[in-house]
């Protein structure tokens, strides 16, 4: 079986493509170059925030949205730019994570159910989305009390699951119950997501976890539906983004996506899920101080 042709930085398709973007976006700032070069730190944002995102399932807004508050960003700024920011980084993450799929793991029992845990749960995540925009459903609390709540509480979970949780042989079968868990996990990580950010990736990538699935896989998995989910978002909130941010934070979410699984793959389960609930429980505590 022929393999895809892997993804390099320097294959010109991707150069032109990336190239394209970038000037749409530096039109789009409506600003001169001088003025924008104020905000080239960003880059290196954008490069963490994917990192961290493609490396443990979770979305970017886990490292954009504390930022952009302590920046004084409105609300919808905030939402608004990290959704902008993901559509880089989680889309070059689903990219590299589905062509590893393609091309090592397809024909693995582990990853069997890979496709129809990103259907189900992409297909749900969208319509909770699209149904909390729609229909204008306010966020029971404010966007720093709720992130900080999610956070915390999401991190201390990861802690209970690393300690609570003994190793059991991997699982490969979906069941029924799965497919009814990964519905709903849609619908109401997808409400979350309208309202931080982030949400469904976190929820599903947890999820899968504690059905002792593969850890790649999962993670994998959540990179690809949060992707599909802040492309939803981003036609709803484009208004409010903060371009001068989103110029080079932007790209720089690129090159973390395409790096992100370099490190998966060179970390165990235990040490990832460590590094995911430190971050969060930090995160959660100092929004809530």
């Amino acid at each position: 079986m022929a393999r895809a042709t892997p993804i390099r930085l320097t294959n010109p398709k991707f150069i032109v493509v990336f190239s394209l973007v970038w000037a749409t976006l530096l039109y789009g700032a409506h600003q001169p170059l001088y003025d924008l070069l104020d905000y080239w730190l960003f880059s290196f944002l954008g490069v963490l925030g994917a990192i961290f995102a493609n490396s443990t399932g979770a979305g970017g807004g886990v490292i954009f949205i504390p930022t952009f508050t302590q920046l004084n960003f409105t609300e919808q700024q905030s939402i608004a730019t990290s959704f902008a920011i993901q559509c880089f980084g989680m889309t070059a993450g689903a990219v590299t994570w589905s062509h590893h799929y393609y091309s090592q793991k397809r024909d693995l029992r582990l990853w069997q159910g890979y496709k129809r845990i990103i259907s189900v749960t992409s297909i749900s995540s969208a319509l909770a989305l699209t149904g909390v925009f729609v229909f204008q459903v306010s966020s029971p609390a404010s966007l720093h009390s709720s992130f900080s709540w999610f956070s915390l509480l999401l991190g201390l979970f990861i802690v209970l699951t690393v300690f609570l949780v003994k190793p059991h042989r991997e699982r490969s079968q979906i069941y029924l119950f799965d497919y009814l868990a990964l519905v709903l996990i849609g619908l109401f990580g997808g409400a979350i997501t309208a309202w931080l950010s982030v949400g469904v990736g976190e929820l599903l990538v947890i999820y899968l976890i504690l059905r002792r699935f593969d850890i790649n896989m999962a993670i994998a998995s959540a990179v690809v539906v949060s992707a599909i989910s802040v492309w939803v978002a981003i036609g709803q909130v484009h208004q409010a983004i903060y371009w001068q941010v989103l110029l080079f934070a932007g790209p720089g979410a690129v090159l973390g996506g395409i790096f992100a699984k370099t490190l998966v793959t060179h970390m165990s389960a235990t040490r990832l899920k460590i590094f995911f609930a430190f971050w969060l429980l930090i995160t959660g505590s100092l929004g809530l101080v």
